[in-house]
């Protein structure tokens, strides 16, 4: 919802869990913003993701819109989100309290998660394990 975020205090609400915003993330958002009230500027949809179906009413987009828009791309939701759990995961070391703090995640989830970035930091110290996004920019 266009409430979950203040970018002048740089923080941002996901799943009800504010977290603050990195110094990459600003931008991109403004830039949303600025072509979502160009593009739809009498809407009175509240969610932040809104399309052409969804403006003119107060639902939010569909997950299948929003990966509709993703396919094709190198970079895909799921990607992007392994990518940003291994990196925050690397200068932190495999701390499952750390991931389930900073992604909200299970506890089981976050051992998992864990376990993966440990064994991807044996297999390939100082390397970019697995193929994350940033090869496929």
């Amino acid at each position: 919802m266009l409430e979950d975020f203040d970018i002048g205090n740089r923080w941002l609400a996901i799943a009800g869990r504010v977290r603050p915003l990195d110094d990459l993330t600003p931008k991109p958002l403004l830039d949303w913003l600025e072509h979502r009230r160009t593009r739809w500027p009498n809407t009175a949809n509240l969610h932040l993701l809104i399309n052409n179906q969804t403006a003119n009413r107060t639902t939010r987009a569909s997950n299948h819109r929003i990966s509709a828009a993703m396919r094709g791309q190198a970079a895909t939701l799921e990607r992007l989100h392994v990518d940003r759990q291994l990196e925050e995961t690397m200068p932190q070391g495999p701390d499952r309290l750390h991931l389930a703090e900073v992604f909200g995640l299970d506890e089981k989830i976050a051992v998992r998660h864990a376990d993966s970035a440990r064994q991807l930091l044996l297999a390939s110290p100082g390397e970019n394990p697995g193929g994350t996004v940033r090869d496929a920019e």
